[in-house]
């Protein structure tokens, strides 16, 4: 099932890259296979590479849905985890990065084989966190599944995001195979359709706009006339997709991680001296727009979005649905007010997405179709979580932009045994951005330090 070859081996770390065939549709054996890859990271202190190798492992489950994994060497939580005896596996999850990616080419087919819509929108609906938990367990088996001591063959997970909600997932089908689960910013809402959702997290999208406007109260202006130029004139990113007002306003994504705003006012300010000198927007402020916004290298991450809260409901277009009527929202109303900030919108799925961005354009109507549909499986098992003895060590932010606070502590309140450490200091990417310090928290957790 599983083949390796070893791709580096300098200082203190070794990487051994591992791949898997495992089932595209658990339910359905004949349906064929898909590639999983992963990075395993070992320490390779003094030379010893050899050590590495025997030490217990750690899943990393990235955020998303529909993001890969970066190098191991990149991620602050490798060295972290190696000083604390443990090699670390990062999984690109199905349909991202080596495993199987998605794109609208491949999911129209290849081969002489062309895939319907109705296809392609029943394929994509195999890459929730159900499947994902599947394939971790698949390459469990591979990897660990001869040891002689059952301990040894359990693994601790860390989920980032979407890699919390896969990792509770996890503990309400296969807790078997888990030692112990940290999740960071990814306590998952135990709903059945994202509009509770939304809700929330609309309120806080509302507030770190405010927090936006108040430190750079200049860029209301500025915001402004960006707008006024785009509305104007058919500007274009540099891979054909239309620069409309509305994505533009989409750059507030970033507004919920360590430095996001910062990075937001950088580039309004770029396209706002652009526009005052040139007349245009230059090729370079309209690459690092187009940089800043994943969805056309990263379309999982659209189509799946909403769907990861659905069980047995459909989405419906769920953040589009709920958005406040606050002034500040309405993008026509608020271009004729002067001197009233337009806020910018946050982790939230348009269905003019699938018009305004190039590849997301050609999945359409495969987007329209997930969005009603209503035949999504159970996600977690609240009687499960009930009795729950996995070890469960859970990083929850008052300030989280993209998971809301109230759900999250909820959630951890359902999982018998549950630790959490909660912050109002740090953000979403805290586990990039100040790894040490959540980690550091976290760990304190597990070893039962107390004041």
């Amino acid at each position: 099932m599983a083949c390796q070859s070893l791709t580096k081996l300098s200082g203190g770390i070794r990487i051994i890259d591992r791949w898997y065939r495992t089932a595209l549709n658990y339910s359905d054996p004949g349906a064929g296979e898909i590639t999983m890859f992963a990075r395993n990271a070992q320490p390779n202190k003094k030379g010893n590479a050899e050590a590495g190798a025997g030490l217990p492992y750690f899943l990393y489950l990235q955020g998303g849905p529909g993001f890969e994994c970066g190098p191991p060497e990149n991620h602050p939580l490798t060295n972290f985890l190696f000083d604390k005896g443990f090699q670390v596996l990062y999984l690109d999850q199905r349909g991202t990065g080596m495993s199987t990616p998605i794109s609208p080419r491949m999911l129209e087919g290849s081969g002489g084989k062309k895939r319907s819509v109705e296809e392609q929108a029943e394929y994509v609906k195999l890459f929730r966190a159900d499947n994902i938990v599947r394939d971790c367990e698949a390459v469990r088996h591979a990897l660990l599944g001869r040891k002689e001591r059952e301990e040894d063959r359990k693994w601790g997970v860390i989920g980032q995001s979407f890699g919390g909600f896969c990792a509770v997932t996890y503990l309400s089908f296969y807790p078997e195979g888990l030692r112990e689960v940290f999740t960071t910013g990814g306590m998952p809402p135990l709903v059945n359709n994202p509009d509770e959702v939304y809700q929330a997290l609309w309120k806080k999208v509302k507030l770190r706009n405010q927090v936006y406007y108040k430190k750079y109260p200049l860029d209301v202006e500025r915001v402004r006339g960006i707008l006024k130029h785009l509305e104007k004139e058919d500007v274009r990113v540099p891979n054909g997709g239309r620069l409309t007002p509305r994505r533009f306003l989409g750059l507030g994504l970033a507004f919920g991680g360590h430095g996001g705003i910062d990075g937001v006012h950088h580039l309004v300010q770029r396209a706002h001296t652009d526009i005052k000198v040139l007349g245009h927007l230059s090729y370079k402020v309209l690459q690092s727009i187009q940089g800043n916004q994943s969805f056309d290298g990263n379309p999982l991450y659209a189509l799946a979005h909403e769907p990861i809260y659905c069980q047995h409901h459909s989405a419906s277009w769920s953040a589009s649905r709920t958005m406040p009527d606050d002034q500040e929202f309405n993008l026509a109303q608020s271009l004729v007010k002067k001197d009233q900030p337009i806020y910018f919108s946050g982790e939230m799925i348009f269905p003019w997405m699938f018009e305004d961005y190039a590849e997301l354009s050609r999945l359409n109507s495969v987007a329209k179709i997930l969005a009603k549909d209503a035949e999504w499986p159970s996600l977690y098992c609240e009687n499960t979580l009930a009795e729950n003895k996995v070890p469960v060590y859970a990083a929850t932010y008052m300030e989280d932009m993209y998971v809301d606070y109230a759900h999250a502590r909820r959630t951890a309140g359902k999982i018998r045994g549950a630790k959490e450490f909660v912050t109002n200091t740090l953000m979403h990417n805290a586990v990039r951005a100040r790894s040490e310090v959540v980690m550091g928290e976290l760990w304190r957790l597990r070893c039962g330090e107390v004041d």
